[in-house]
């Protein structure tokens, strides 16, 4: 099963968070956000592009889309995660059924047992952008700068762009 392409309605997820609070796509239908599945919690790679992710989580939050992270780590193991790393999102965790939302997604590796490293928005239910990168290599910061300006026509952007002199 591939992954769902710009347009595609969101396929249904229901989660939590690190702090064991549920976060599904019933509960965000009227917000956009972002999901970035990513293969483990601590390891070198994602870590990195966590981390590039946190320090750019306040043109997410001026363009008004909710950054989540989404790995098959357990919840526990993800709120030790988030919090030696400081990460000001919230990281879900796929643990059980094993990376049922990364499948949903077409992003697991059943082999490996984990989610690859593919990035979806979400507006109004539907896909509004979808990038990936091969596991050992982290997404390209840019890609998230052109999905956050292309969400709602731009409309964003130009805060976002103005802001940060791009």
């Amino acid at each position: 099963m591939g992954s769902p392409q710009q347009g595609a309605a969101v396929p249904a997820f229901d989660l939590v968070n690190q702090h064991g609070e549920p976060v599904g796509s019933r509960s965000l239908w009227d917000q956009a956000y972002c999901l970035v599945f990513y293969p483990f919690a601590f390891s070198r790679v994602c870590t990195s592009e966590l981390r590039e992710l946190a320090a750019e989580h306040s043109r997410f939050e001026d363009a008004g889309v909710r950054l989540l992270g989404v790995s098959v780590d357990h919840k526990y193991a993800l709120r030790a995660y988030a919090e030696q790393e400081g990460l000001p999102f919230e990281l879900l965790a796929d643990f059980w059924p094993h990376g049922a939302a990364a499948q949903a997604f077409g992003c697991f590796d059943p082999r490996a047992g984990r989610a690859g490293r593919t990035t979806f928005f979400v507006a109004g239910g539907r896909i509004t952008a979808a990038f990936s990168s091969d596991v050992g290599r982290p997404r390209a910061l840019e890609d998230y700068r052109r999905a956050l300006r292309e969400l709602d026509g731009g409309a964003a952007a130009g805060r976002i762009d103005r802001r940060a002199g791009l």
